[in-house]
Formats: C-alpha cells, sequence, structure tokens
C-alpha cells in the first residue's frame, strides 16, 4: 500500500477521531446538558445517511476524488474553529446545525478512502492492504480521543479543537499528494439510478447484506457508548476526559489483531470473521460494569479489543469480495454512511437515555446490543430465493 495513501488517510482519520470526543467533552463542559451533546454528535453524523450514497455515486464517475477529499477537511477545520464561538454562547440550535455541515461530506473520510484500494492495490495484495487500512482506522481511534483527552487535560477542551483545525490543515498538504485516479463508472446511468445502486447491491446480496447490518449495528452501539463512557467515569472518580484513554487501549488491542490475523483469517468467509467478532465483542462488555477502578477498566478495554479486531478487515475484504469494482465507491460510502448514521442515532439515544438507567445499566444495555447485532446480521444472510427454490 502506497505509504502517501496511508499518511493521508490517517491523517484525515486522526481529526475525525477527535471530533466526536472534542464536541461531546466542550458540550457538557460549557452547557452540562447531556441531550445536547447526544444531539450535537448525532447532527454531526446524521447528515451522512442521505449524501453517502450520493458522494459515492459522484467518486466512481469523477477523476477529482483528491479534490473533494480536500473539501471536506477545510469545511472541518472551519466548523471547529467556529465551535469555539458558538457553544455556550449561542441558541443551543446553532451547535448541531455547524455540526451537521461538518457532517455532511463525512463518509469521504471511511469510504471515500476505502475506495481507491482496488484501484491503488493488486487483488493478490488487498488482504494485507486491508490490515493496513484498519491499522490506519486503528491508529486514528487510539489517537484521537487519547490526544483530545490529554490536550483537555493539560491545556482546555478548546485547544483540542484547534488541533483538530491544524490536523485537517495537515491532511489537506497530504491528500494533494495522492495519485488521480480515472473514474470507474460510466455516465449512461442517471446519477440518481446511480447513487442508488450502492444501496441496491448491499441489500440484494446476502454475504455483503450480513457484513453490512452487523457493523451498522455496531456502530449504533458505539454512538452510545460515545456519551456512556465520559458519564462514567464519575463513578470510578476520574474526570470525563479520562475517556479517551479506554478508547485508546479499547483500539489498540483492536489494531493489534487486526494486523496479526490479517492474513489468517482470509480462510474464513469475511461476514462470519466479521459477526463472529462482534458477539465476542459483546460478550467482553458485559464486564465492564463490574470494573471497580479506572485500571481495572483499561486492561478490560485492552482485552476486548483484542476481540473485536478481526473485524474492520473482514468488513473491508467483504464490500471488495462481494461487489464489482465499478461499484466500490458507492458501497463504501453507502455503507459508511449507514455506519455513520446509526453511531449518530446511538449518540441520540444515549444522551436522553444514560442520565436516566445510570452507566452501569448502559454498558450492559451496550452488550446486549452488540450479540444481537450479530443475530440479526446472521439472519439477514439468510437467502429467501434460495429457501423457496428449495422448498
Amino acid at each position: 500500500m502506497p505509504a502517501r495513501y496511508l499518511t493521508a488517510a490517517t491523517l484525515a482519520r486522526l481529526g475525525d477521531e477527535m471530533v466526536a470526543f472534542t464536541l461531546v467533552l466542550l458540550v457538557l463542559e460549557r452547557t452540562d446538558s447531556a441531550a445536547l451533546a447526544g444531539v450535537t454528535g448525532a447532527a454531526y453524523a446524521l447528515p451522512a445517511i442521505v449524501t453517502g450514497p450520493l458522494l459515492g455515486a459522484w467518486l466512481d464517475r469523477t477523476q477529482y476524488r483528491r479534490t473533494a477529499l480536500a473539501l471536506n477537511q477545510a469545511v472541518l477545520g472551519a466548523v471547529m474553529v467556529s465551535m469555539l464561538a458558538v457553544v455556550g454562547h449561542s441558541a443551543h440550535w446553532v451547535t448541531p446545525v455547524l455540526a451537521a455541515v461538518a457532517g455532511t461530506t463525512l463518509p469521504l473520510v471511511s469510504g471515500g478512502f476505502t475506495s481507491m484500494l482496488p484501484s491503488l492495490v493488486p487483488s493478490e495484495l488487498l488482504p494485507r492492504a486491508n490490515s493496513l487500512e484498519a491499522a490506519s482506522f486503528g491508529v486514528a481511534t487510539i489517537t484521537g480521543p487519547a490526544a483530545a483527552a490529554t490536550i483537555t487535560a493539560a491545556v482546555s477542551v478548546e485547544a483540542a479543537a484547534l488541533v483538530i483545525a491544524v490536523t485537517a490543515a495537515l491532511s489537506i498538504l497530504a491528500i494533494t499528494r495522492l495519485p488521480a485516479l480515472p473514474a470507474v463508472h460510466g455516465s449512461q446511468e442517471s446519477f440518481l439510478g446511480s447513487a442508488v445502486a450502492g444501496l441496491a447491491h448491499l441489500a440484494r446480496t446476502p454475504r455483503l447484506r450480513a457484513s453490512t447490518v452487523t457493523t451498522t449495528l455496531l456502530m449504533g452501539l458505539t454512538g452510545m457508548l460515545l456519551i456512556t463512557l465520559p458519564l462514567h467515569m464519575a463513578s470510578l472518580g476520574m474526570p470525563r476526559s479520562a475517556a479517551g484513554y479506554l478508547w485508546a487501549v479499547l483500539e489498540l488491542g483492536s489494531v493489534t489483531t487486526a494486523l496479526l490475523l490479517g492474513n489468517f483469517q482470509t480462510r474464513w468467509r469475511p461476514e462470519h470473521v466479521v459477526m463472529l467478532s462482534v458477539a465476542a465483542y459483546g460478550l467482553a462488555f458485559t464486564a465492564w460494569p463490574l470494573a471497580g477502578s479506572f485500571a481495572v477498566l483499561l486492561v478490560l478495554a485492552a482485552a476486548t479489543g483484542l476481540l473485536e479486531g478481526p473485524m474492520l478487515p473482514a468488513m473491508f475484504a467483504a464490500r471488495q469480495v462481494y461487489s464489482p469494482l465499478e461499484l466500490q465507491g458507492r458501497v463504501s460510502t453507502t455503507a459508511a454512511s449507514l455506519r455513520v448514521g446509526a453511531a449518530a442515532l446511538g449518540q441520540a439515544t444515549a444522551g436522553l437515555v444514560v442520565p436516566l438507567v445510570g452507566t452501569h445499566t448502559a454498558l450492559l444495555l451496550i452488550a446486549a446490543g452488540l450479540l444481537a447485532a450479530s443475530a440479526v446480521g446472521y439472519a439477514s444472510s439468510y437467502n429467501k430465493r434460495r429457501v423457496a427454490h428449495a422448498g
């Protein structure tokens, strides 16, 4: 995998991973409103449900992918600076509106980059590339929340927001060094039909559908966790920002197994790896409410991450194996939009539910939800037409 790609993708994802956590801390610090924090996080992610398929259709047709990726980062940097002026100093509705502006092109950060891999890497090297791509996500997810937590604790949450803007600017410089790629899809099909094609392919392909359903539900529960963990810190005698270190060790475990097992897991169908990893992830979460200290919870987080690690490379592999090249952009961004949208709903739900049920109960609900996500994913792989024919 080209080093230039990894640099550009990881920098963009680093800023993105800092955003969600920093927005939660910024809103909680200035307004002390869990509901507004949840709504703001949801507003950042929800536009992707609509824009993901449209961006994917455009990416498959255009030669200007670098321009789109750079524009997303420019908007993100501008919005984060604007947040410093409005959060807690203006009407509450202004904060989620600004977050929604930054979230409009959010699928480009994950799906937009990932869709380039089949054009950049020979097919025989894709398993290794997928492991490195998962590591890119993992490094960003490790560093992002940890950096946000450290900067917030050492300086201020405002400083963390400024660092995001600087990271966005650096990612633009890295994106300009990426190679220009030709369009992979002709323009004979209408743009709307082209946009819908990615979603239709996800829905009609049982094995890809199983992976997509499982990981979409996983992201909804991850959104709940994003609100739950900062609030849970009080029960352990820690500041809210300490939750960033939990995210860091969780992803450190995930990156470890993603890299070590990247080639080994090709022995199994990717959707099976996805579903088993999510189920194991859920089982591990059942122990989180039992942790009586922050140190114990850190150890649990690292172990939990090890179980989740194989999921991300397998998710990429499912999209690549079960989708033709001309659909890669649309499938990647549409799937990313579903995941981001689910995370948004999870954050909004947690903002309302967690203050009512408490963080210990919320963690158990998340664990149960992860097990259910795996089961629903398996059920969605059921090919009705094949069963009907057999009958």
